[in-house]
């Protein structure tokens, strides 16, 4: 597994749940397999409006996949977490590359008013799936919603673990530890009143996985 590094972006006060300024990564994923390269979330879309709203400093596709040691040739397929515009730009770069998304969140992005932008869902090879999907033997998405009804995240199971690419199921890997030790909690029969925790953490923890990586954060959960 590779961090592809798109950039980052500067949520204001009002979107960051402190009041004060945050700078975000934009962050994806490419993960080697011997049946061909996958890449999870595509980059930062926008256009004037979007920058100047979040001053973003824009890192494209191909740049990135290079810094990354890759090219959009050398993918087999690709998958996004959500359709939000931080998370597909690169979406109409891939041409005839497979973009496997959870199909409500493409028909949710394609029905309500600015959900993401339009040119982001043109020209691009969507492939809908609903629920848990394999991508590739050992490779398989898994719904997380919340962030969006529609969001998925990574699963990879590899020799020494399963690891969870977690897209933007929580902006920060402590937000996932704290839902992650409320879960213990759940599961220890600890007294209430518990924090409520996301449905779907039972099966990612039930995964045991090793490391989960997030889409607006460079720190990785650990167990």
């Amino acid at each position: 597994m590779r961090r592809v590094d798109f950039g980052y972006f500067v949520r204001p006060p009002a979107e960051t749940g402190t009041g004060q300024l945050r700078v975000d990564p934009a962050l994806g994923y490419l993960i080697g397999h011997p049946q061909g390269m996958i890449l999870f979330d595509t980059g930062l879309g926008g256009g004037p409006e979007e920058d100047a709203h979040y001053r973003i400093r824009r890192v494209g596709l191909p740049e990135a996949l290079a810094a990354a040691g890759t090219r959009i040739g050398d993918l087999r397929l690709a998958a996004n977490c959500h359709l939000h515009f931080d998370h597909c730009g690169g979406n109409p770069l891939l041409g005839t590359i497979p973009v496997f998304v959870q199909e409500g969140e493409l028909a949710a992005a394609r029905r309500t008013e600015n959900y993401t932008l339009p040119e982001l869902l043109e020209g691009c090879r969507f492939e809908q799936v609903t629920g848990e999907a394999e991508l590739l033997p050992g490779v398989y998405l898994l719904p997380t919603p919340g962030h969006t009804d529609g969001h998925q995240s990574l699963v990879v199971r590899r020799p020494d673990g399963v690891v969870i690419v977690a897209g933007q199921t929580h902006d920060t890997a402590t937000g996932y530890a704290a839902d992650q030790l409320a879960w213990r909690a759940h599961a220890d029969g600890h007294g209430q009143p518990l924090p409520v925790v996301p449905a779907w953490l039972e099966s990612v923890q039930r995964l045991d996985p090793r490391l989960v990586y997030f889409a607006h954060d460079r720190s990785v959960w650990t167990p």
